[in-house]
């Protein structure tokens, strides 16, 4: 019998909406839908990689370069903002053109312009590269959730989507470490350079090893206006709350950004309820599984992005340790993650994701009333320990809640619920940031630095009720498959 190859094209239909063929599920339950997975996780961490990477050798970046603080972190924020303004759109184009294709091209984008990246020869240059960057990451990611779903059937999603959770992870965690090795031996552009034999080798399982969601008939147009002000909006309302707190929530930019993105993210909506084709099917939001695991998910990542950005304030101020003694105790979180998310996802494939997710979002809950109360002269390991279930948290919510999201959206919908699934991410990042600067910054101000401990503990607090309440948008009605 003649075997078929794992980019062979599959042409089964869906639903005629889209125009577009994905891959059927059953087909991915053997060995092909894993090389997909391993073609996947090789883009996942090489992105998470040089993610953590650029935010640790930022500094050594602007002395190279000659660049002042305020212009050199335009290298991390064009980055964050253009990234998370497109995922939609481009999460759209892979259910119009193909997942495949898309993931392949960005894939290889995000090869060049990483090179183009270490060839900068100012921080301008480098902050338009990063630019381009970003919209190359942001094809990779809206679109990996989509294939593996498409190549796993339901019983094995969640373990497959935990396991490019923790590759993500693994790249997240190895990039400090090798950046300043990599740093150390032959200079920052090294950094760069590195993804450029890695995302050769990437591309090419990629184009191999992935299905092929070829469309079928007539593909409609793609919806620029609604892309245009979906991504537009979401740029003026992230860039609004991830300079806020530093502007002032009062200052004139502030206010006009927010306002900007009301009214373009107003626009957008009218837009897309008349369009016949629009970019975003506003209707996945009616069902409560999938708005629900939205939800879920931003108020996950605030708690995620809080701690990362409250805990040095605290260690490095409060407890004077150094940077290299800060590292290893937030280590804890992540490695956990990392560890755990795999199992997690594969328990939600036996018992369904309704309960791990709002077990974990309850461990988190806990974990951080612990670290706030460990804001005080406590061992070390109290912190470590509080992190610990942190993450234990993390690892029973992200992997379970992912499935949950993907499998409530329509085959013929899987890549812009992948992209939503993506964009909740970082708008949760941001919103962390936001909320637990906007309350650390103003503590310290009426109090000065002796009030580092308790302006910590209070963010902390704060963040945890608002991470609770996911916990009531986890409990929507159990999850049932879509129909397309």
């Amino acid at each position: 019998m003649k075997r078929s190859r794992p980019d062979q094209q599959l042409r089964v239909p869906v639903g005629s909406f889209s125009g577009v063929t994905h891959a059927d599920p059953s087909r991915g339950s053997g060995t092909t839908g894993h090389w997909a997975l391993g073609a996947i996780a090789v883009g996942s961490f090489m992105a998470a990689l040089d993610s953590s990477i650029a935010h640790t050798l930022l500094p050594e970046m602007g002395r190279a370069l000659g660049a002042s603080v305020a212009h050199i972190e335009w290298v991390l924020t064009i980055y964050l903002l253009v990234l998370s303004g497109t995922l939609p759109a481009f999460g759209r184009l892979g259910d119009m053109r193909g997942h495949k294709d898309v993931y392949v091209v960005g894939f290889a984008g995000f090869v060049i312009s990483s090179a183009l990246c270490g060839l900068a020869p100012s921080a301008t240059w480098l902050i338009i590269f990063r630019l381009l960057q970003a919209l190359t990451a942001s094809m990779l990611y809206a679109n990996a959730p989509a294939i593996i779903t498409a190549s796993f059937p339901k019983n094995q999603r969640g373990r497959a989507l935990g396991l490019q959770i923790a590759c993500t992870y693994v790249g997240y965690s190895a990039g400090p470490p090798l950046g300043g090795l990599l740093a150390m031996q032959f200079g920052w552009r090294a950094v760069f350079f590195v993804n450029v034999p890695v995302g050769i080798v990437g591309v090419l399982l990629a184009h191999r090893l992935i299905f092929r969601d070829r469309p079928e008939g007539k593909i409609p147009k793609f919806d620029f206006l609604g892309a245009a002000l979906l991504c537009f909006g979401l740029f003026a309302l992230l860039l609004a709350l991830n300079q806020g707190y530093r502007w002032g929530w009062s200052a004139l930019p502030t206010l006009a950004l927010l306002a900007g993105a009301v009214v373009m993210l107003a626009c957008f909506i009218r837009v897309e309820s008349r369009h016949e084709h629009p970019m975003l099917d506003l209707s996945l939001f009616r069902h409560p599984v999938f708005s629900g695991s939205v939800f879920s998910s931003i108020m996950s990542y605030v708690a995620n992005s809080s701690i990362f950005f409250l805990l040095p304030f605290y260690l490095l101020g409060a407890r004077r340790l150094d940077p290299a003694q800060t590292g290893l105790v937030i280590m804890a979180l992540p490695i956990v993650i990392m560890a755990m998310v795999a199992l997690t996802g594969l328990l939600s494939d036996r018992i369904g994701s309704r309960l791990p997710t709002m077990l974990g979002l309850g461990l988190v809950v806990i974990g951080m009333l612990l670290l706030a109360r460990a804001t005080a002269p406590v061992p070390l390991w109290h912190i470590s320990a509080a992190l610990v279930v942190c993450g234990v948290g993390f690892a029973f919510f992200i992997a379970p809640n992912n499935s949950r999201l993907m499998g409530s959206a329509p085959a013929n919908r899987q890549g812009i619920a992948s992209g939503i699934m993506a964009c909740s991410r970082s708008l949760g990042m941001v919103l962390g940031v936001a909320i637990s600067g906007a309350i650390y910054t103003t503590i310290v101000h009426r109090t000065g630095p002796a009030g580092t401990t308790s302006a910590v503990a209070t963010a902390l607090k704060v963040v945890a009720a608002i991470a609770a309440l996911a916990i009531l948008t986890s409990c929507m009605e159990r999850e049932t498959p879509a129909r397309t």
